[in-house]
């Protein structure tokens, strides 16, 4: 994966997850691919609180400018 992107993570990590389920893997193999999986944990972890605060910002800088309505037609 040369450029890291989130959702390429995310369908990485549940591939890993399926693996190491699965029971077939060797304990070495296990070890790689999980530690490979931690990586990519962090990654989407630190791309999802940059999303967060984005759009905390994006809010904040828009506050009172409008606002949400429920219209009953």
């Amino acid at each position: 994966m040369s450029e890291k992107n989130f959702e390429a993570s995310m369908q990485r990590l549940e591939e890993i997850v399926n693996q190491l389920d699965s029971g077939k893997l060797s304990l070495d193999e296990s070890i790689k691919i999980f530690e490979e999986g931690i990586e990519l944990s962090k990654f989407c972890s630190e791309k999802l609180n940059q999303a967060e605060k984005k759009i905390k910002t994006l809010m904040k800088k828009h506050e009172g400018g409008f606002q949400l309505e429920l219209v009953s037609i």
